[in-house]
């Protein structure tokens, strides 16, 4: 089941819910095990401090995305990282320039194109970047390997659906 048609089932399904438990005791009893586990998930990632190098940089959950995104997949142009990042080119450029001015990322220039540049993570941050975000990866590995390819979609479907569905009840907005 694609993610788009997941968002509009999950959004008709929460419509109709009210604060009240549902006929269904067994997703109930989901629902309030994910109450318990989401915000305990936050707030372990929040208490893993970056590294000095990134202290005073004013940091976005996107600038951390491309960084772990460039640690797990390498250099990479900035196409590939917006398309990763489901972000436009332009701020993905300025997620870049952000990281590239504090000396996290380095831009050099395409053998095959000299008009497309590769970022990478800088060899003095590296080792910061990869004590820091490794973790969180090697985590998601340990969970997801166990997984078939078809159960690790549904979760990340489910996740999609969820952030959709939250984005529509609180802000009434149906994008992401």
């Amino acid at each position: 089941m694609e993610a788009a048609a997941l968002s509009s089932n999950a959004l008709s399904a929460c419509r109709s819910l009210s604060t009240r438990p549902s006929r269904d005791a067994a997703l109930d009893d989901v629902i309030r095990e994910l109450q318990v586990l989401l915000p305990r998930l936050v707030a372990r990632a929040k208490r893993i401090p970056p590294p000095p190098e990134l202290h005073n940089l004013p940091l976005g959950p996107r600038h951390l995305s491309l960084l772990s995104i460039l640690l797990l997949d390498g250099p990479m142009t900035v196409n590939e990282a917006a398309t990763h990042l489901h972000i436009a080119p332009t701020t993905a450029s300025l997620l870049i320039s952000d990281l590239t001015r504090a000396a996290i990322l380095h831009r050099t220039e395409d053998e095959a194109d000299r008009r497309r540049r590769i970022i990478s993570i800088t060899p003095q941050a590296h080792p910061a970047i990869a004590s820091w975000l490794a973790p969180g990866t090697q985590a998601w590995r340990h969970a997801l390997a166990p997984l078939s390819h078809r159960d690790r979609r549904l979760v990340v479907d489910t996740l999609l659906a969820y952030e959709a569905a939250v984005a529509e009840l609180r802000d009434g907005d149906s994008a992401t």
